[in-house]
């Protein structure tokens, strides 16, 4: 059998294969035999390349059609796909090639030659037969701790975690999906696309997001993911309410915390309670609320069937409330930290994966997140957990969103300081907002320092960046 993940994607849209799969932004749509056949063609000028089964393949280019179709001829001939964000500099990617030694590197500049190559080359309409546990792409992490490392993920981490998750989100006929993620990302790439093709639906294919964009798809679509970000600016326009939801089933929102108000904003608003999941690159998808049942705001649900999750503080497993690092086990884990071995070694302990990430699990095996392990403060000898205090902050009037980091003190070792954004509704000011979060948290975890922003530095997927908050306060 071939374990090639391509060779399950294809199987699943042969059902229909004149079915309309990706309508762009721009241009015409392209039926799953149309993308099939250009699949095939980048496949025959990859394979006239020399690139071979288990060779890197680093790929650099905008959102399109025939970016996905690059994708699936990666696979397709056995390479391993290795995305990178667009927004990263030439000196960015010159460390990416030099850490992936790909065989080929394709970046937008290459895309006339190589597009014209494959508008003449005789298709490849053949699979390379992969074993499950071949490697199929690495995603680079984002290097928030250091310099991204290369997560290598096989084909079966690909097929194990596209399958349960097309099962549990009830994926059915019809689904439509609005696309409006970027795909050098496990989101936009493994979520959103591998469960659209694995139920062979018809994908809106927006090149990037924009209000009005969206307004206008929502009544075709039945399913959108995205980031919190893009539910706070469509709750900020009037027009968007239960008429442009009417035809939806479906939100999810991953890659950032979403805050417990824009849950209830939004459900007051459309009727539909977002379902928050939790993933990362080594992982896939880790946990998610229930499609059926209840999904509770501020939590990322439970571990995915066939998954496993544990608290750890101080190799001791928590009891149940108690904060600590998740740990991970299961099929959708990693192989390891490409030419990283001492990495890979930290990053596992007893057959589990160690992720970095804070947060406790409640007696119904509920978990919410806390945040990174890095990103808690210890002051004074005494831990602080950043999302504690921000979600103080974001229930104070006039407060629209908030960050919490921890900076060098004299006396304390760190400081508790937060950046804060105003929603416009009220005048706020440092010295009233530290007395409202000292009726509610203890007196260390009162930031020392607040301080006002007109909005907070995130990254393409709508993570706080607090890197850049910690290096210019």
């Amino acid at each position: 059998m071939n374990g090639n993940f391509f060779d399950l994607l294809r199987a699943h849209w042969a059902v229909a294969p004149d079915r309309e799969f990706l309508v762009p932004s721009t241009g015409p749509p392209v039926t799953y035999r149309e993308l099939d056949v250009r699949c095939a063609a980048f496949a025959r000028v990859l394979r006239d390349r020399e690139v071979q089964p288990g060779d890197r393949v680093v790929v650099q280019i905008d959102k399109s059609p025939d970016a996905v179709a690059i994708y699936l001829a990666c696979l397709r001939i056995g390479a391993i796909y290795v995305p990178l964000n667009t927004a990263y500099t030439d000196s960015e990617v010159d460390y990416f090639i030099d850490d992936a030694a790909p065989r080929t590197t394709i970046r937008n500049a290459d895309m006339a030659g190589l597009t014209a190559a494959a508008d003449t080359a005789e298709p490849w309409m053949g699979c390379q037969t992969r074993l499950a546990d071949d490697l199929a792409a690495m995603v680079y992490t984002s290097g928030t701790t250091g310099r991204s490392k290369g997560a290598m993920l096989t084909h079966a981490n690909l097929a194990t975690n596209a399958l349960t998750l097309h099962a549990i989100w009830r994926f059915a006929p019809g689904d439509v999906l609005l696309h409006i993620l970027p795909i050098y990302h496990v989101h936009g790439l493994f979520v959103a696309l591998h469960t659209a093709m694995l139920n062979a639906s018809t994908v809106l294919f927006q090149t990037r997001f924009t209000v009005d964009d969206t307004l206008e798809l929502l009544p075709e679509a039945t399913v959108m993911m995205g980031v919190p970000t893009h539910y706070i600016r469509l709750l900020d326009d009037p027009r968007f309410g239960q008429d442009t939801c009417a035809n939806m089933r479906l939100f999810t929102s991953g890659s950032a915390p979403m805050t417990e108000a824009v849950h209830a904003s939004f459900t007051e608003r459309t009727g539909h309670t977002i379902l928050e999941r939790y993933g990362m690159s080594e992982c896939g998808m880790i946990t998610s609320n229930p499609y059926e049942g209840e999904r509770t705001p501020g939590t990322v649900g439970y571990p995915l069937p066939g998954v496993q999750i544990r608290v750890m503080d101080n190799d001791v497993d928590c009891p149940a409330g108690d904060v600590g690092i998740v740990h991970v086990r299961g099929p959708n884990v990693f192989a390891g930290y490409w030419r990283q071995d001492d990495k890979t070694d930290e990053a596992h302990q007893d057959g589990w994966f160690v992720t970095g990430d804070v947060g406790s699990v409640d007696t119904e095996g509920r978990l919410t997140l806390e945040g990174r392990a890095g990103d808690m403060i210890i002051s004074g000898g005494l831990n602080v957990y950043p999302k504690e205090i921000e979600m103080a902050l974001d229930e104070c009037n006039g407060v629209h969103e908030s960050a919490v980091v921890g900076l060098p003190h004299p006396d304390l070792g760190e400081q508790v300081v937060a950046f804060v954004v105003a929603d416009g509704t009220t005048s706020l000011t440092a010295h009233e907002l530290q007395s409202t979060l000292r009726s509610q948290l203890a007196p260390f975890k009162v930031p020392k320092s607040i301080r006002l922003l007109d909005e907070l530095p995130r990254n393409s997927m709508g993570k706080v960046q607090k890197v850049a908050l910690r290096n210019n306060p």
